[in-house]
């Protein structure tokens, strides 16, 4: 019995060491990590991390965090920010978000609140843990712009995995439920009506290989590139009008894409008008475009259909015979 007992309490020391080491090596990381962006001209900071869980978790709770990237203008801020930990499993991390948070672009600054948002992480158990698979969710979220408006989704899902045999090759999902952008009173179709408020299908499957994986270093010195992108299906369904992406597209290192996408549009005149009601278009370039898709509607045999590729070539980009302009630049800062 007296063995017994030493052994109990020499195994509970033991385990407060190894509890107290796992505390002490976090809360050394995260402050390491803050003050790196702070020396790279970030505003980063906190007003209190607290490290709690003993024995069998290490929970750290940020108050008050806000990051901002001089960079790219992108900023970050919320009342609290807290990762999760099981001590024995310091390779498998949950992340939960407060109700609400801001989210600062260089054009617009967003109002996020949200019911029940969390992250599991799983990384491998390497020193630069690179990420092996992450899943994200969210109940209902409502996000409000600079004037107010207030588009809302009843959930959002979203689901990172690296490819089997791949070192930097992810496949992404992600899905909104029941979301409600923010539009004008009424927005006009050519066929008559409106548009339901709430889209029936809002969805992305899609595989990246990057340069390199995503781990530390990803964070701390450079974002991998994306250098070969395979969507294999992005759906957007919204009353009578739906619209479907696929198709592959190499990237080069200066950002640039090439290769084709198919569109798949039905309805297409109102998707088209859509665009023009809400500004996405000007009345002149909506014209010409209209114009190009009715010969390609037509050539196909149903002129309120269209399936033709988005085609991406030397730094440009057109829609069937309609040449669009320059091509977007994949490039993450």
């Amino acid at each position: 019995m007296k063995r017994l007992l030493i052994f109990i309490l020499v195994a509970g020391l033991g385990w407060s060491a190894y509890w107290y080491a796992a505390m002490t090596g976090a809360r050394h990381g995260f402050e390491t990590w803050f003050e790196a962006r702070r020396a790279e001209g970030w505003q980063a900071e906190y007003t209190d991390l607290a490290i709690r869980g003993f024995p069998n978790r290490v929970d750290a709770t940020f108050e008050r965090p806000a990051l901002a990237d001089p960079d790219t203008g992108l900023a970050w801020s919320a009342p609290f920010f807290q990762i999760f930990a099981l001590s024995y499993r310091p390779k498998h991390i949950i992340a939960i978000w407060p109700e609400t948070q801001r989210l600062s672009t260089p054009l617009a600054h967003y109002d996020i609140a949200s019911k029940d948002m969390r992250a599991s992480l799983v990384t491998a158990a390497t020193p630069a843990l690179p990420l092996e698979r992450m899943n994200l969710v969210a109940g209902a979220m409502a996000i409000t712009n600079d004037d107010g408006a207030v588009s809302t989704l009843d959930g959002l899902q979203a689901a990172v995995t690296r490819l089997p045999g791949a070192t930097s090759g992810y496949r992404f999902a992600i899905n909104a439920d029941g979301l409600i952008p923010a539009l004008p009173d009424r927005v006009g179709l050519r066929s008559g009506g409106a548009v339901p408020r709430r889209l029936d299908a809002l969805r992305a499957d899609l595989e990246v290989e990057f340069d390199a994986p995503w781990d530390l270093s990803a964070l701390s010195d450079a974002r991998p590139q994306p250098r070969r992108l395979r969507l294999r299906l992005a759906e957007a369904r919204w009353g009578r009008l739906e619209l479907k992406l696929a198709g592959t597209l190499e990237v080069d290192r200066t950002g640039r894409p090439s290769g084709r996408l198919t569109v798949k549009a039905q309805n297409w005149r109102d998707i088209l008008t859509l665009a023009r009601d809400l500004g996405w278009i000007g009345p002149a370039w909506g014209d010409r475009l209209e114009q190009g898709l009715s010969l390609a509607a037509q050539l196909s045999g149903n002129p309120e259909t269209l399936d033709i590729p988005l085609d991406f070539a030397n730094g440009r980009v057109s829609l069937g015979p309609v040449p669009l302009g320059p091509a977007p630049v994949l490039r993450l800062r």
